[in-house]
């Protein structure tokens, strides 16, 4: 495991307004949950801040004097929490058990994007530094970090799988999750993707889709300039409503979509359904190069499958029709697989202070990873594709 020793200088910042946003977004890449956008609307919105039980430390390992390059070698989108919502990987019953025991599991660091369970980088390094060395420097500090603020434990959520590999080399626990995520077979069209499906399976789309368009409503994707404070506005209404009725507690401030469609418009598609003149329901997505990440739904009426259509289905629209290979459909939810939506595993990486609690909890991580690769190839046989699993 990384001891911290390595001569590279790296810092913790609590404001990622503290850091330029070019410099960050050099060693972000493409994916939109990591840019500094995304970011700094959750903080400056008051959406993610300790107010909120999410303080920030980004980490940032900057470019010593006489390397080439850009200012920052990498960086880490990093927080100081107090509890565990808005994670998605849920360590609650962790938290009981280390607690029960007599000791203090909060606070805590959450290396994520929060309130968002979308794989993504979470080490993120210059393209033009050496990836090896920048990332042991930044998990050690990440470590070192964890070890000055005496917190219980580390957590590293949905990385990519390359990213998962080195965490495990570095020492850290893995653990395995579940997420269902439809690709895109080289579609032209939807009714493409449906002549891929078993009759049954096919009949079922077509009927839910149908008796939406017969109910009158209708649904248009918006994106960049299309998008209108009067979207935002409508779909903020939704987010509030469905939150109350579902977990009683929204994580977003109207501030923040405002922020995110004067800031990242042109990567956002915001799909609304109208009805009889009047908004009614919308889903927020966000686009990388080659995915649509399906985020917030919301609605004021009930429609019968009006979920359906406008979460899974027109993503499926959106993404053959812009030649995106995946959709990603945000976290749960078995009843996407007969949509097309199959499961894959999703990473995660964790470090635990204490090491008897470390060891119990690794006992446990590796039964679950066991149960969570047979939940896959369970699932997986339920296909609704006439050839089984897409490869």
């Amino acid at each position: 495991m990384p001891d911290g020793s390595d001569s590279l200088a790296v810092k913790a910042v609590s404001r990622i307004a503290e850091v330029p946003a070019p410099d960050w977004d050099a060693c972000a890449g493409g994916n939109p949950f990591v840019s500094h956008a995304f970011l700094d609307a959750l903080e400056q919105s008051g959406s993610a801040t300790a107010d909120s039980g999410w303080l920030p430390q980004h980490l940032v390992l900057e470019n010593p004097s006489g390397r080439p390059g850009n200012s920052l070698l990498g960086c880490v989108p990093l927080y100081l929490k107090s509890h565990s919502y808005g994670e998605y990987v849920f360590d609650w019953n962790w938290a009981d058990a280390y607690e029960r025991a007599g000791g203090r599991y909060y606070p805590k660091l959450q290396c994520s994007v929060p309130f968002t369970p979308a794989t993504g980088p979470r080490l993120l390094v210059n393209p033009g530094a050496n990836r090896q060395e920048v990332m042991t420097g930044l998990v050690a500090a990440m470590l070192e970090l964890a070890r000055r603020h005496q917190v219980s434990s580390l957590h590293i959520t949905f990385p990519p799988k390359a990213q998962f590999d080195a965490l495990g080399d570095f020492g850290l626990l893995q653990r395995l999750g579940v997420q269902y995520h439809w690709r895109n077979r080289g579609y032209g069209t939807f009714d493409d993707f449906l002549a891929d499906l078993a009759s049954r399976k096919r009949k079922a789309i077509k009927k839910e889709r149908r008796k939406v368009a017969e109910s009158g409503i209708r649904l248009r994707p918006l994106s960049g300039a299309e998008i209108e404070p009067r979207h935002w506005d409508a779909f903020f209404e939704f987010y509030m409503a469905t939150a109350d009725r579902k977990w009683g507690q929204p994580y977003l401030t109207r501030e923040f979509f405002h922020l995110l469609g004067e800031r990242l418009a042109d990567q956002v598609v915001l799909v609304m359904a109208d009805y009889e003149g009047e908004l009614v329901a919308g889903a927020l997505n966000l686009k990388s190069g080659d995915t649509l990440y399906g985020r917030n739904w919301g609605c004021l009426e009930r429609f019968k499958f009006l979920h359906f259509e406008t979460c899974y289905y027109q993503a499926i629209d959106y993404a053959i029709a812009q030649g995106l290979e995946w959709v990603e459909a945000g976290a749960q939810g078995e009843h996407k697989i007969q949509r097309g939506y199959l499961p894959r595993p999703t990473y995660s990486a964790h470090w635990i202070a204490d090491p008897n609690f470390s060891h119990a909890v690794e006992e446990f991580l590796a039964r679950e990873r066991d149960a969570i690769r047979h939940e896959i190839d369970y699932l997986s046989e339920h296909s609704p594709f006439k050839d089984g699993p897409t490869p």
